[in-house]
Order: structure tokens, then sequence, then C-alpha cells
């Protein structure tokens, strides 16, 4: 590193680890999330440009060769993913960040150790703490990616989004990161051959990524909001890793942070479903149903209508709830919902959203959805804000939302969804719900709601039924 620009590469990774923070602090609202993005988008040029400070010289094609490659990638991805594939791609993000770790820190073993060719511990050439992160950065960086790939063949469908409970798989696991770290220890510390170095690492890689397989194999598709957290927080910890191989300061940082922030994000939603983290990671959840039969043979007098039934409510009611879920972002109904509700409002309704924090397949994936519409961002509420205002609701209009209204979270204690804290609907005055069908959600079981007296059942698909019911209600006031 040229020593002149010493000062000015700790300006910069100061800089941007104070962007970092920021942004992520702009990530925490709605309103200021897409200004969150920037800053922190911000925050990663300058820690880039850091970085090519400190490195003095460096073969220009390679690096603005990946860049441009990067780029394009990265863009031509934002702009054709559909809204309900972003759980997909921030699956198969977190597991790019977590290989991008591991393929750094190996290579820089092959570049120091390796490739010199002269028989030397890693130990002796990377010191105790970089040859110890090493270890750490190559085995949580390929379990991420492995894992993160199942995550996206579970929510795409490319695989069984139910878990595969294999027999033994827990010791299986045990056994292969007890493996992994010996065999990394021993490539680290012990070994001197540059040839058993290289297969130990390769190993290790091995191992770490039929590790992050096991573990999330084994987790079913209604789980997937908090796996999606939690490999979000394995590739940050990576990062962090990596950071210090390569004793880059903003990398540790930016890697710390993203950690820690899936971490708590990871918290907020197993309290969401009342779930332990060591119940949704080895509980094997939805691979065996103990609330009994799902389908419609389940279901006792359920009430249905149509478009106009439900703008009939509408016209009656003076407020309106709309609850979100996967159904909507399927439907790709969220500015249908925005013109229904622009017509609520035009007519004097009070209109607001009731948000869950794992409706969706993904943390935020319906405030992302809304937002798309230029929903306002006041008339989004969390659960603890809208539970309360339920019971004196006129209407509530649940589209495409099924375990996150289901009132046997709260009544049943033989139900695997017990304690989960769910949007009370159940309260409102008349609750019209949008589903193609009585098939179950991800939990697998049937929804109390459905054989409510208050509730309508509206079967189609729910941007067909929100466009019926802005026509219906058009005519009805005329």
């Amino acid at each position: 590193m040229n020593e002149a620009a010493h000062p000015v590469v700790l300006v910069l990774y100061l800089l941007s680890a104070v962007l970092f923070i920021f942004g992520l602090k702009g990530l925490t609202r709605v309103r200021s999330a897409r200004r969150g993005n920037a800053v922190a988008a911000l925050a990663m040029l300058i820690a880039i440009v850091g970085t090519f400070v400190e490195m003095g010289t460096f073969d220009p094609w390679w690096i603005f060769g990946g860049l441009l490659v990067g780029g394009l990638v990265g863009s031509f991805a934002a702009v054709r993913v559909q809204m309900t594939a972003m759980p997909e791609m921030v699956a198969l993000l977190n597991g790019f960040g977590g290989a991008a770790s591991a393929l750094v820190a190996a290579s820089n073993l092959w570049l120091l150790v390796i490739q010199p060719g002269v028989p030397v511990r890693a130990f002796d050439v990377l010191g105790g703490s970089s040859a110890a992160t090493t270890v750490l950065s190559v085995l949580i960086g390929a379990l991420t990616f492995s894992g993160s790939v199942v995550a996206w063949g579970k929510l795409s469908g490319a695989l069984f989004d139910k878990p595969l409970l294999l027999p033994g798989r827990h010791v299986l696991n045990l056994l292969m990161l007890a493996g992994a770290l010996g065999l990394g220890g021993w490539a680290a510390f012990a070994a001197s051959d540059l040839g058993t170095i290289a297969i130990l690492v390769v190993v290790v890689i091995v191992l770490s990524l039929a590790l992050g397989v096991g573990l999330v194999i084994g987790i079913g598709g209604a789980d997937m909001p908090v796996v999606i957290s939690l490999l979000n927080s394995y590739s940050g910890i990576a990062a962090a890793m990596t950071g210090f191989v390569l004793s880059n300061n903003a990398l540790i940082i930016s890697g710390a942070l993203v950690g820690a922030s899936g971490l708590i994000l990871t918290r907020i939603m197993c309290v969401a479903m009342n779930r332990t983290l060591a119940n949704v990671l080895f509980g094997g959840f939805g691979a065996e149903v103990a609330g009994g039969p799902a389908g419609a043979d389940a279901y006792g007098p359920v009430r249905s209508g149509g478009a106009e039934e439900a703008a009939m409510l509408l016209e009656a009611g003076d407020s309106v709830v709309f609850v979100p879920g996967y159904g909507l972002a399927v439907a790709q109904a969220q500015h249908t919902v925005r013109e229904l509700a622009d017509l609520l409002e035009k007519h004097g309704k009070k209109v607001t959203y009731g948000i869950h924090p794992v409706a969706g397949r993904m943390p935020g994936h319906m405030n992302v959805l809304l937002a798309e519409a230029d929903v306002p961002y006041e008339q989004l509420l969390e659960m603890d804000v809208i539970n309360p205002e339920l019971k004196n609701t006129d209407v509530v209009i649940v589209v495409g939302a099924n375990d996150v209204v289901n009132p046997a979270a709260m009544k049943d204690k033989t139900s695997p969804i017990w304690g989960m804290p769910i949007l009370e609907v159940h309260h409102a005055h008349s609750v019209v719900v949008i589903k193609r069908s009585l098939s179950p959600g991800f939990a697998g079981i049937k929804n109390e709601l459905f054989e409510y007296p208050n509730t309508m059942m509206l079967f189609a698909d729910a941007k067909k039924a929100l466009q019926e019911m802005v026509r219906e209600y058009k005519e009805i006031m005329g």
C-alpha cells in the first residue's frame, strides 16, 4: 500500500462506514427506504474507491471488466424480476455474497501460501487471526451459497417447499460442521505440505456446501422468511471474516452491519410467528400437520359471494382495511388495490392497510409491493397498530393472505400456529376474503376465518376480483 495514500484511505473507509450506518437506518422505514438504499450504494462506491487507492497498482482489465459484467447482470435482473420473484432473487443475492467471500478467502490462501511453492504452514504466513478467519470465511460463505440456492429452489418451485426430513439429519449436519472446522483447522495451523493444504481446503468447501444444503432442505416454505433473514446474516458474517483476512476495515464494518441486522430481523420474524429459531431450523414445520385436513372437505358451511355483494359492503361502510398477502403478489393486483382505495377515499371512506411482518415470502414483501403502486406510506400500518382498530372497522378486504389472519392461532391450542400473532380481522364487522379456493396456506392447515358468520369468500383471481369490485362500486355510486 502507498503510505502517502494511507490517510486518504482511512478517511474514505470512515466515510463509507458512516454512510453504511445511515443507509441502514433509512431502511428501517418505508418512507426513507429508497433514500437509505441510495446512501448505502454510495457508501459501497466510496469503499471500492478506497480499496483502489489502498491497492495502488492493479490490473484495470480484471477490475473494471468484473464491474461491467456484474453491473450489467445485476441491472438486467433488477429490471426483469417480477415482484413475486423478489424473495427468490434476495435468496440468490445472499448466496452470491457468501460465495464471493469464500472465493476471496480461498484465493488469498492460494496466493500467499500455496502459489509461492515453499512448504510452510498457513499460520506462519498469515498469522493466527487471519488463518482462523480464512477457514471461517470459506466455511460460512460456502454454506451460505448452497443454503441460499436451496432456499431459492423452494421459493421458485424448483424444489418441494415441504421440509425433507432425512433420518439422522441433525447428527449428520453436526458431523459435517465438526469435520469442516477440524479439517480447516488442520489446513490453517498444522499442515505444511502445500498439496495437503489445497486438498483440505477443497474438502472443507465440499463439506460446507453439503452442510448448507442439509441445514435448509429440512425447513419448509412457511419458514422461508426467517431463513432468508438468517442467510442474509450469514453472508454478512462471511464478509466480515473476509475483511479480517484482507485487513480491510470497510469490509469488516459493512459485513458486521449486515450480519447484525440480519440476526435482528431473524429475531423479529421468529417473534412474529411465535417460534424459536431452534424450532425453525430443526423443527421440520410443515412436514406433518397436526391440525387435520386442510382442503375443502375440512370446512363446514362457508358463505360465498361475488363482486357485487362486496361492493355493497364497501358502499355501506365508512372504514376499510386491506390485508395483503402473497396472493396479491401472484396476481400483480397492487395497482388495482390502489385504484379501489382511491375510489373509496373519493367517497369519504377511511382506507388503511394491515401489514403482517411475515406476509408474503420475505420480510417487507408487502411493503415493497404496495410502494410500487404508490400507496401512501402513512396508510401502511403494522400489526400492533392496526389490531386495536379492527374491532371498529366496517369492512376488511383480505387479498391472498391466509395463515396471518387465521383465528386458530388465538383459539386452538392444538394448532401448529397456536400463539402466532395474527391480524385479528375476525373482529371486524364484515370480512371479504379474496382467494382462488379453500386451499391451505404455507402452514397447511384449515383457516377458521373462512367459516365465520361475518366472513364472505370471494373465489377468484385477486386482480380480476378487485377489478370487478371497482366496476360494481362505480355503478352503485353512480
